[in-house]
């Protein structure tokens, strides 16, 4: 009998454009991303929040930048975990990709907590455990029904939440214009404010603020499935910063000018919340759902990229290939680990507080972005034959912002930060019976076209 054909491995499908990547990290990082932690950084900046917001994005731009600059050197599903296991070491490698699992994996787990809770406002009836089983479900359904089907529920999002920001600005200015103020000041002071102006406020507002962009880096882990990946990945990477970035600055100067730094809020957290409702009544619900809508988006999109980031490293045996390098034949995504994310972030969501949890978000996507910069800077000017000024200053202050940064997150988040690492660092002396044998594969199939 003759053979039959050799049945070549499903992989995934080049189907996104440009206009998808940017929609998928608009999604990521909300259209709405300031608003959670507005009161917060007014109070830690002294009410200076859209210099913090600005400030953060011209930090984080020379980030998006090394990724986009990275991505067009590797377009692979393995994002920062390839960048620098292929330019610096495969064992730190190893180790930014495992310190951006725990980024990854803390996203949809915050994000179904957060749903969850706040459904409970609306629906009282229902407990807390129904509401984070029904957005498991949700979350997991949705990917796996392909990257296609993710990214039309992303535009569907997106435009939802567009309208409601431009809802609440129209509102902002009626209210603004119909009350009085006293003079060009009282439009300057969301700036600089000379009452209350100080630098070390305002860098620690800007700390925070940088929560307003965590997650960008998730349009790179899509690098195997879109059109162009050298080109459209840099171009994503960057405007998705930049219109998150002037779009929340733009937002949070509204809000400073509905609601003064001067007044305290009733309740920093919701502090977004109640400008809405000052701007217009019933906003303040509207605008309640809205979040809910925002960090559905957020905790879908963060549980694709969490799947690709580990179909990534099983693909190159970082972790067991027989389970987390498989695609489905048929969706053309790592059903497994879609799966595998989703139960995670489920069983968290009863365990680990929202707000620990946020903040460890920070400690895997920072070491994430110094290893991206790094990478940058050893293939783009250390080996590069002539040494430009163009390619050295980016990484470089790129690094040394996300470092000042990962020092002053809080003792809480560290020590669990360091106990993940410690995890992950046993876990590959083990598979390499102490570092001895090969840690990473890199060898890996071509892409498909």
């Amino acid at each position: 009998m003759p053979e039959s054909p050799t049945t070549s491995p499903a992989r995934l499908r080049r189907a996104l454009t440009l206009r998808d990547l940017v929609l998928y990290g608009v999604i990521v990082l909300q259209p709405t991303a300031p608003m959670p932690v507005f009161g917060v950084v007014s109070d830690r900046g002294h009410g200076h929040v859209v210099t913090t917001i600005l400030i953060a994005l011209v930090a984080m731009l020379f980030t998006a930048i090394a990724y986009g600059r990275m991505a067009r050197a590797y377009p692979s599903a393995g994002s920062a975990f390839t960048y620098v296991g292929q330019e610096i070491n495969p064992a730190l490698g190893y180790i930014t990709g495992w310190s951006m699992v725990m980024d990854y994996m803390l996203n949809p787990l915050i994000c179904i907590s957060w749903c969850s809770s706040q459904a409970t406002r609306f629906a009282p009836g229902v407990p807390f455990w129904m509401w984070a089983i029904f957005f498991f479900l949700m979350f997991t359904a949705l990917n796996l029904r392909g990257v296609k089907t993710s990214a039309r529920v992303n535009a569907g999002l997106a435009t939802g939440m567009g309208l409601v920001v431009a809802i609440f600005f129209v509102a902002a200015a009626r209210y603004v214009f119909g009350h009085a103020h006293d003079g060009i000041g009282f439009f300057t002071r969301p700036f600089f404010d000379p009452a209350t102006f100080k630098t070390s406020a305002v860098l620690g507002g800007t700390s925070i603020a940088v929560l307003t962009y965590i997650g960008f880096d998730g349009i790179s882990t899509l690098s195997e499935e879109v059109e162009n990946p050298r080109r459209n990945i840099l171009w994503a990477t960057v405007l998705t910063c930049l219109v998150v970035g002037l779009l929340s600055a733009a937002e949070c100067y509204a809000a400073q000018l509905v609601w003064p730094a001067s007044e305290p809020f009733p309740n920093e957290v919701t502090a977004f919340v109640d400008v809405a409702g000052r701007a217009a009544a019933p906003l303040s619900w509207v605008m309640g759902v809205t979040l809910i809508v925002a960090t559905f988006g957020s905790g879908m999109g963060s549980q694709l990229g969490a799947a690709r980031l580990l179909y990534g490293m099983g693909r190159s045996n970082a972790l067991p290939q027989g389970f987390f390098g498989v695609v489905d034949s048929k969706r053309h995504v790592p059903r497994n680990n879609v799966i595998f994310v989703g139960t995670i972030a489920l069983i968290g969501a009863f365990f680990i507080p929202f707000d620990l949890g946020a903040e460890m978000l920070n400690f895997g996507a920072l070491i994430a972005f110094m290893g991206v910069n790094a990478a940058s800077f050893v293939r783009y000017y250390l080996r590069a034959s002539e040494k430009k000024l163009v390619n050295l200053i980016p990484p470089i202050l790129g690094f040394v912002v996300c470092l000042l940064l990962w020092l002053n997150l809080s003792r809480p988040a560290q020590k669990w930060g360091a106990l993940w690492m410690l995890v992950g660092i046993a876990f590959g002396a083990w598979k390499t019976h102490g570092f001895r044998g090969k840690l990473i594969d890199f060898d890996l199939p071509p892409e498909e076209a």
